[in-house]
């Protein structure tokens, strides 16, 4: 450690006297010129997606699998994100390689300067190395994210304190008002759906160290891989390197293709949850099943949602709720489109006393905006923010990484990026006024309110 400490400073100092003199020709020539992304599929089936940035000496690669949360069963939810933790607890021993366990996990990383992080969302368990591109360094860094990706040890008596913790946290989310509706409007939106599964005390002690092992096993697979490299290496190199990264697996696993997810229902009728809270603030949550991330109208329902309320200040929401009336410091909409149909949601807070008010207000903008979409000035103005701000998605490796993983991830053309900006300048108001009402029924939404009256909300149900 003492001999490898001094010269990894060095050059974390040299990275970072690099930076930012990098960075702003790289966000300034993505918004005008070619990303070029390289893409190509190794024999034994793991894609790669290239990104040769040679201004600093850094190498971000993101490995994603279908092992989201959507791959969980209702009685163990929670299952894939206490998977992505627990593989950061400790590396069986194989060969002439003893055990690791967490805390000399954690000190080997320190000691390469680099990182190596693990989480799971909806939708996907994703793996982040992140290290200096140092001939010395390199190959260590690579070969402990190999042990990690390929021989996780899921210890049950990790497991078991971890799992402890998980369930205090989740006691004490129950006591904030907002985790309150969000699991109830996930309940109500998503019905049966993965998507709305909850993760509570039950799941997780229904979650024991071999169905770590074996959710780990059957969904993280090389063939199925999905890896997205940028920083200062060749096609060359970067292919030798997820070879590298992948070579830890147990030989012999069959490639199995993944069981389909079923698609989110759409809601059948309206439902109004109020749910008695003592809150300073009343939360509300509005929404219905919106669309997947592969449908041709995303980009219309993204300009049409910064309109709508994306946009932050510049927004109708904003404007109708907070500006001209005051009944709320913040209101938002977005939309959450995953490999299955994630959710349109419209979230404030106000008083107790005005949250009936605010609801209506937010309800009544909502149907204008799906009656008669935007107004030519509100699609320019939109256009102009989004695409002015383009550069500002890609001004690091980080954040180059996390598109060229929605690339990957989405399967979208390897020129999407560069693309991007004219496309959304060829939106028309036509376009997001029919992409919102083929998507949005305002009348046949949830609405949860949590601490205040809920409007003309349902019996009051228990959080």
């Amino acid at each position: 450690m003492m001999k490898t400490m001094p010269r990894m400073k060095k050059l974390l100092e040299v990275a970072r006297c690099c930076v930012a003199a990098a960075l702003l020709p790289l966000a300034a020539s993505a918004a005008r010129a070619a990303m070029p992304i390289e893409h190509w599929e190794q024999p034994g089936g793991a894609q790669i997606w290239l990104v040769q940035s040679m201004s600093i000496p850094m190498l971000d690669v993101q490995i994603d699998f279908d092992a989201g949360s959507r791959r969980d069963s209702a009685a163990q939810a929670g299952l894939a994100e206490a998977t992505a933790l627990m593989v950061q607890k400790g590396v069986a021993a194989h060969g002439a390689q003893g055990a690791l366990d967490e805390n000399q996990i954690g000190e080997a990383w320190a000691d390469l300067g680099a990182s190596f992080d693990v989480d799971a969302d909806v939708d996907r368990m994703s793996f982040r190395l992140r290290t200096l591109t140092d001939a010395e360094l390199l190959p260590k860094a690579i070969a402990l994210a190999a042990r990690q990706l390929g021989r996780p040890s899921f210890p049950q008596a990790v497991w078991r304190r971890e799992r402890e913790r998980l369930i205090a946290a989740q006691a004490e989310a129950r006591t904030r008002p907002g985790v309150v509706a969000h699991i109830a409007y996930n309940h109500a939106v998503y019905g049966a759906h993965p998507y709305g599964y909850e993760t509570t005390a039950q799941t997780l002690a229904a979650i024991n160290a071999a169905d770590l092992k074996r959710f780990y096993v059957h969904h993280i697979q090389p063939c199925r891989a999905k890896i997205s490299v940028v920083g200062a290496i060749t096609r060359e190199q970067a292919d030798a390197l997820v070879a590298r990264l992948l070579a830890d697996f147990p030989p012999g696993t069959a490639c199995a293709t993944p069981a389909p997810v079923p698609e989110v229902a759409p809601l059948a009728a309206p439902q109004n949850i109020a749910i008695a809270f003592q809150s300073a603030q009343a939360h509300i949550l509005m929404g219905q099943p919106g669309y997947r991330r592969d449908d041709a109208d995303h980009l219309a329902l993204n300009v049409g949602n910064y309109i709508l309320g994306g946009g932050g200040f510049v927004s109708r929401l904003m404007t109708e709720v907070r500006e001209k009336r005051g009944l709320s410091y913040s209101v938002y909409s977005q939309f959450a489109p995953g490999l299955n149909a994630g959710a349109f949601t419209i979230s404030l807070q106000t008083r107790p006393d005005q949250a009936d008010q605010a609801l209506a207000i937010a309800r009544q903008t909502l149907a204008g905006f799906v009656q008669n979409g935007p107004t030519e000035a509100e699609l320019k103005a939109a256009q102009d923010n989004l695409v002015n701000g383009f550069a500002l998605m890609l001004d690091s490796n980080s954040k180059l990484l996390s598109n060229v993983a929605n690339i990957a991830w989405h399967n979208l053309p390897l020129d999407y990026l560069d693309t991007w900006s004219d496309k959304v300048r060829r939106i028309t108001a036509a376009d997001v006024a029919a992409a919102i009402a083929r998507k949005l029924q305002p009348e046949n939404m949830v609405t949860v309110v949590v601490g205040g009256s809920g409007g003309d909300a349902a019996t009051p149900a228990k959080p």
